[in-house]
This record gives structure tokens, C-alpha cells and sequence, in this order.
């Protein structure tokens, strides 16, 4: 079957060298039993190459099924994988077979595995290695025959670099991996998917398809699509429902389309990203952690510095004399009698102690007691992660931004052991 065949049966449009070789990737293994990995952003439709795999494939008259691995609470996705027995917990009124069960002879398609929890995952590896699977609340080995197909936005080596994905299992998941190029790097085909899009949408809310000026194609072709193929096929609706007319300039198309650079919040830089992923702090929350987190060591060193000063004001006379001869001593000879003829003029910060009165001392200590709620609030913050992650230290350290150790001594800090 001929690659032009394949796009036209399952409704794939471009013409991209790197949507090509995905394509020509997907269609030699489909005949094989190899398992497969789809890695690419979020929208660029790893799902359609799933089922292309599988309609090609021996299994093709058998059933098929997609799991969103994320999608499925952790308490949960056992049970939903390989099934459980009556009474193996809590609502369990009675027995129940699992994705891998009824698909047995089929494909299964299971989407976001970067989200898996650890448990799962050997379980999973299990299925893969010797097709064997145990029920929830069973100890009966039962078998299986299924192709597994995984998907993933994320980089899963990084994953298991972190401990947060078993490397035994991305390595068996990973026998033939395929990359979905995102729509950003498939910049000819953005105008051929817009009016595929656009066509659909005429037909379906019965208006005249939209047309665009060589301007408006560049304005669409160099916006970064951070949704892939989903944002665009969004701002072709739109533009089919609520614009009233037929030829789109660059001006009508950009009232569409999202501003570039919105966001002024502060961004990680350095950072050698050769895989072109996001970057771990990929949202405004994750920024924030990271930045609350830096600047604690800072206000805690000051907070420090400065109540050891209003408890004693002496030391700050003593430091203004401190570094008084401190500049002095650094001073050439002659500057003490003038450059020239000239008088000396020492900075007038340095003319005379530095000597707060009650008031000031006052409005210090209003500002000390800012500084101190910063402590309060950080541990709040933690215990809310915490909570949130029912107190694993490892996922509670990732959303904060911070390693596990650190994590580990602020809880030891705030003594937060007890409430784990």
C-alpha cells in the first residue's frame, strides 16, 4: 500500500520529510509484533498513527482500544488494566475483567505512559516480558496476547533518569520508536491541513470556505502552534463561524490568533535543551515554586542579619566603623590630603555612625515580621503539596521545583514528620 494511499485512508495531510518517515516507520512495522513507541507533542495526533499500526497489522479484525494512562485516577488504573476479583477492595461488589483481558488478540493502545504510576509500570513490564497478568486481589497468573502500542509528550529517558519511570521498561517499550513532528516543524503543510479544515467547516455551518492573502498564509505559517494540529483546526473554526469574510488579510487572520510573548512572568534561561521538550517549569505555578524557593535562603540570611541588629543597634555603629577604616585603608596615600589641592569629601554615609531611632526601629520590626510570614507561608505551601500527593516525597518535590533532599530537610525544619 502505497504511503499517498495510507494519508488518504486515514485522513493524514502534509507532505513533511519528517511526517513522511513517521509514516513510512508506522507502515513497515505494522505487519511485525514489535512493540511500539509514538513520542510527540500534545495535538500532533500519535493516536492516528496508533491506529494505522493496527489496521495494518494481523491483529487488524480484532479489537482495538486506547487508554489515556493519565486520565485514569492511580487508585483505579490497575483494575481497569488487568481486571480484579469481588471484594479486592473497597466498592469491588464483584468480579471484573480488565483492558488486557478482553483485548486479548487485539491492540492496545495506551496513551500519556509517561504518566503511569511506578507500581503499574511492573506490572505492565510483566505483560510485555512473558504475556502473564494477576487481577487485582487474585493470585491466578493469567495470559494474554496483546500488541502494545504507547504513546507519550514527554521524554521518558529524563523520566527514568529522575526515577520517575522504570529504565527496564522504557527500553522495552521503546524496540522501534516513531516521532510525531509537531506542527512547527511541518511549517509547508500548515496552509493544506488550514483549508482541509476550514472546507470542513463550511459544510458543516453551511458558510462560503475562507480564503487568505499570501500575507496572511506567512502570519499563519509562522506562528509556533504550541497546540500542533488541535489549535489549528480551532482558529479554523472560528474563523469559519464569526468572520464575514470570504478573503482573510493579515490583519483579520491576526485578531485569531493567540499574542506571541504574553507571558512576563520570568523564564529559565541557559538551559541546553537539545530535544526541543519544554522546559521542566513549562507553567506559571512551576515558575513561582522555583523562584519562592531561590529566594528563601536569601530572606532567611537576611532575616537573620537583620534581627541580630535590631536586638543589638550597637552592631550596626560597629559595622559603619567597620567599613569606615575599610575604605580608608583602601585608599591611596594622598587621598587624605586631596587630590591636588583639593579637600577630601568622604561619602556622607560614612560621615557618622548609623543610629535608628525608636520609630524606625519600629517600622523595622513591621518589616521583620513580613519576612518572618514568608517562613509560614513556604510551610503551608509544603504541607499542601503534601497533602496533595498523600505525602510522596518525590512528586511533591517535582510540582515545588526543588530536588527530594531539599524537600527532606524542610520538612525535617518545620517538623512536619509527624503529620505524615
Amino acid at each position: 500500500m502505497s504511503l499517498q494511499s495510507i494519508k488518504n485512508r486515514f485522513g493524514i495531510i502534509g507532505n513533511s520529510p519528517a511526517l513522511n518517515h513517521a509514516l513510512d516507520t508506522a507502515i513497515q512495522v505494522a505487519p511485525t509484533e514489535l512493540t511500539v513507541l509514538i513520542m510527540g507533542e500534545s495535538g500532533v495526533g500519535k493516536e492516528a498513527f496508533s491506529q494505522i499500526i493496527h489496521a495494518l497489522s494481523a491483529r487488524k479484525h480484532n479489537s482495538f482500544i486506547a487508554v489515556n494512562c493519565g486520565a485514569i485516577p492511580e487508585g483505579t488504573i490497575d483494575s481497569e488494566l488487568f481486571g480484579h476479583e469481588k471484594g479486592s477492595f473497597t466498592g469491588a461488589v464483584e468480579g471484573r475483567k480488565g483492558y488486557f483481558e478482553t483485548v486479548s488478540g487485539g491492540t492496545i493502545f495506551l496513551d500519556e505512559i509517561g504518566e503511569m504510576p511506578l507500581g503499574t509500570q511492573a506490572r505492565l513490564l510483566r505483560v510485555l516480558e512473558t504475556g502473564e497478568f494477576i487481577r487485582v486481589g487474585s493470585s491466578k497468573v493469567q495470559k494474554t496476547d496483546v500488541r502494545v502500542i504507547a504513546a507519550t509528550n514527554r521524554e521518558l529517558r529524563d523520566a527514568a533518569e529522575r526515577g520517575k519511570f522504570r529504565e527496564d521498561l522504557y527500553y522495552r517499550l521503546n524496540t522501534v520508536p516513531i516521532r510525531v513532528p509537531c506542527l512547527r516543524e511541518r511549517k509547508e503543510d500548515i496552509n493544506l491541513l488550514f483549508r482541509k479544515f476550514v472546507a470542513d467547516f463550511s459544510d458543516k455551518y453551511n458558510t462560503t470556505p475562507i480564503q487568505l492573502t499570501p500575507e496572511a498564509k506567512n502570519l499563519l505559517a509562522e506562528y509556533p502552534f504550541p497546540g500542533n494540529i488541535r489549535e489549528l483546526k480551532n482558529i479554523a473554526e472560528q474563523v469559519s463561524v464569526l468572520t464575514k469574510k470570504d478573503i482573510l488579510d493579515e490583519f483579520d487572520l491576526q485578531k485569531f490568533i493567540p499574542e506571541r510573548g504574553g507571558n512576563r512572568l520570568p523564564v529559565l534561561v541557559g538551559h541546553n535543551n537539545n530535544n526541543n521538550q519544554p522546559n521542566d517549569f513549562s507553567n506559571e505555578r512551576e515558575i513561582l515554586y522555583k523562584l519562592f524557593f531561590d529566594m528563601k535562603s536569601d530572606v532567611t540570611e537576611l532575616k537573620k542579619m537583620f534581627l541580630e541588629i535590631l536586638k543589638n543597634p550597637a552592631l550596626a555603629n560597629q559595622a559603619s566603623n567597620i567599613m569606615h577604616d575599610s575604605i580608608l585603608t583602601d585608599l591611596p596615600a594622598n587621598y587624605e590630603k586631596g587630590w591636588g589641592n583639593q579637600p577630601t569629601i568622604l561619602p556622607n554615609s560614612y560621615e557618622k555612625p548609623v543610629i535608628m531611632t525608636e520609630e524606625e526601629i519600629q517600622q523595622h520590626e513591621e518589616v521583620a515580621e513580613e519576612l518572618l510570614s514568608l517562613a509560614s507561608m513556604e510551610k503551608d505551601l509544603i504541607i499542601k503539596v503534601l497533602a496533595k500527593h498523600k505525602f510522596k516525597r518525590k512528586d511533591a518535590a517535582l510540582e515545588l521545583g526543588i530536588s527530594e533532599r531539599t524537600l527532606y530537610r524542610k520538612i525535617k525544619d518545620y517538623d512536619l514528620e509527624d503529620d505524615e
